[in-house]
């Protein structure tokens, strides 16, 4: 088996699409993600899946060891600190960095009832004002950080079916009655009927784009009157010397096509 000339970051449905781009054009790679769950996105591309989280340095010697001639990441836009490990390791290499930036729809959505946030803090403080049952989309990860702030709230959090993600969602305190373990993304009709099945008064959701259902989530809120928070995009800067930035699917694939293989 070749070693492969190109590592992945990321367990997107993004991430997953690049793999198979890859597999088109005939590129060796390997795809590295966090978790369990991000392996099962991935299943059926033709390049080894690597699970769990490294920090800079671990990332280093493993790409060192590995050979790799170059390195993308198209991990989750709110991922920071993922994306600052895989920046410095690659600085430190000399390996050259693509960052995939998933298309953004947040400034095709204007109306009073949409929210912009920059931070989860900012969320929470307009929630609290805006209803009793607030409904976070925006996945387990944080959890704990929303339920601080919303306290006398009722909060429902739709988030993955896994164990870990349930046993998490249980030792916060949650439920049976708050918790919705699904897999998206979803319709707008699927939204629209769950927001009215859970009660929500609130729906707290993240600038995912088109890939994370954005659209598809906050449309609903608009038929149905219900104020929408959403959380924006961190605003990261990917410049500098060996890095370049992949403006949706389209122009990774132009970059593929380009590569020394």
């Amino acid at each position: 088996m070749k070693r492969p000339l190109m590592q992945i970051f990321g367990g997107t449905s993004d991430a997953r699409q690049i793999c198979v781009m890859m597999d088109t054009v005939g590129i060796d790679y390997c795809l590295s993600v966090a978790t369990p769950a991000g392996a099962q996105q991935a299943m059926g591309i033709h390049g080894e899946i690597v699970t769990g989280r490294m920090e800079t340095e671990a990332m280093a010697e493993y790409l060192q060891q590995r050979g790799i001639k170059m390195v993308i990441d198209a991990s989750h836009p709110y991922a920071e600190q993922l994306s600052q490990n895989i920046v410095s390791a690659c600085q430190k290499l000399g390996i050259p960095l693509i960052r995939y930036i998933r298309p953004s729809d947040i400034d095709a959505v204007e109306h009073p009832l949409i929210y912009k946030v920059a931070t989860i803090e900012q969320a929470c403080e307009v929630a609290v004002n805006l209803g009793t049952r607030i409904l976070l989309t925006t996945g387990s990860k944080q959890l704990v950080d929303y339920l601080s702030h919303l306290k006398g709230k009722t909060v429902l959090a739709r988030v993955l079916p896994t164990a870990d993600v349930l046993a998490m969602c249980e030792s916060c305190g949650l439920s049976v009655d708050q918790i919705f373990a699904l897999k998206g993304p979803f319709s707008a009709d699927f939204n629209r009927s769950f927001y009215q099945f859970c009660q929500a008064e609130v729906v707290i959701t993240k600038e995912s784009g088109d890939q994370g259902g954005f659209l598809e989530k906050v449309e609903p809120c608009l038929s149905l009157g219900l104020p929408c928070i959403v959380l924006c995009r961190p605003k990261q800067q990917f410049e500098g010397e060996g890095i370049t930035q992949a403006n949706g699917l389209e122009e990774m694939g132009q970059l593929l096509a380009n590569f020394p293989m």
